[in-house]
């Protein structure tokens, strides 16, 4: 299945054009989300059995960096949505991988809770049987597209086996399920990302993903890989946004009273030079990653576990540099790089953190288990 050229003309007509209104109005970019399914964008990830395009992580993270290269929380719904395939696609759930490849769903994940916050893998909502039906009851606290995803991948304690968490199959409105708040955060403002409640919310048994008791499972296999590659890529396309704009804004922006450009100054061409270097250091790490996923390499599982982290705070430290740069036309909006440095900061804190990152890839080093028991 080709993409890119679909790809290239939704970006170009509709996410670039509306990024700096999705931002300073926290709207959630629903032309491009509707748009990206038309073309067939959002099903690229679903097994071809289904109906979708078969493809893997190369292509999603293709399809993420070049979103977050006009627009973060187009990146990040589409990110979200390629994770809970990810699980559905483990599970085959057959249903939803079907809408998804019609270009008819939209789905994300919904882990993180309040009582547990970024401890996704330790969930605080509950699974209780009743007759043929399961009740779910929960207090999500940040879930991507929360107003606007078709379905959720839902995690809770299980119902009656051992181990942390089961996940759920919850189609959007479900008797029980309710988003009481809007999202109004510094960065990624347009990615809907609002607290999901559960009370009495009443599913079938077979809308559970995969065993009891193995969602914890599925969650580090299935799903983790993809959040935190998308996640990574995403961060790569925001740096090679502020990158371009900081050379274009060096290159047009002239010392009158010097007869120079802004990027004859010796000390500005060092500092983009060091962001072109980060960002190209970053995409290396991310592509490299990706190949040792898809190719089944021993070294995959660490550096999954690395590229999140390395690319998080490479975008912190590029989106800062530009700032200091371009000086103070940077803190006005004719630029777009207050708005990439607003959406820089929000990778780091999204589960798993970057602490909790490397504090996993330091027990990977030193061969203890990434969870305590």
């Amino acid at each position: 299945m080709t993409y890119e050229k679909d790809l290239a003309r939704i970006v170009e007509d509709i996410v670039a054009p509306r990024a700096a209104s999705v931002d300073a109005d926290g709207a959630f970019p629903l032309a491009a989300v509707e748009e990206l399914a038309s073309a067939g964008i959002l099903g690229l990830t679903v097994p071809a059995q289904y109906g979708g395009g078969g493809l893997g992580l190369a292509a999603g993270a293709d399809v993420v960096r070049t979103l977050s290269q006009a627009c973060s929380s187009t990146a990040m719904v589409v990110t979200m949505h390629y994770a809970a395939t990810a699980a559905l696609a483990a599970a085959g759930r057959e249903d939803a991988l079907r809408e998804i490849a019609e270009g008819r769903h939209l789905s994300t994940l919904a882990f993180s809770e309040t009582g547990s916050r970024s401890h996704f893998w330790a969930p605080l909502s509950t699974a209780a049987a009743e007759g043929d039906e399961v009740v779910l009851s929960a207090a999500k606290s940040w879930v991507t597209s929360a107003h606007h995803a078709d379905s959720y991948v839902w995690s809770s304690r299980p119902l009656a086996a051992e181990g942390p968490m089961s996940l759920w199959f919850v189609r959007k409105g479900t008797a029980g399920l309710g988003s009481p708040a809007s999202f109004d955060g510094l960065g990624l403002r347009g990615n809907d990302s609002s607290p999901v409640t559960g009370e009495g919310v009443r599913v079938a048994r077979k809308d559970l993903l995969g065993e009891d008791g193995t969602g914890l499972d599925t969650a580090l296999t299935a799903v983790l890989p993809w959040f935190l590659l998308l996640n990574a890529s995403a961060g790569v396309g925001l740096m090679e946004s502020v990158t371009a704009a900081t050379v274009e804004h060096l290159t047009a922006t002239r010392l009158r009273h010097l007869d120079q450009s802004l990027a004859q100054q010796l000390p500005s061409r060092a500092k983009v030079a060091r962001m072109r270097i980060e960002t190209d250091r970053t995409r290396a790490l991310v592509e490299d990653t990706v190949a040792a996923v898809e190719a089944g390499r021993p070294d995959a599982q660490l550096l999954v576990l690395e590229v999140k982290a390395a690319a998080d705070e490479a975008a912190a430290l590029v989106t800062d540099t530009a700032m200091t740069v371009c000086g103070g036309a940077a803190f006005r909006k004719e630029l777009p790089i207050e708005r990439r440095f607003r959406d820089s900061r929000a990778a780091r804190v999204m589960a798993p953190t970057t602490d909790a990152l490397l504090d996993f890839v330091g027990r990977a080093l030193c061969g203890l288990p990434l969870l305590d028991a």
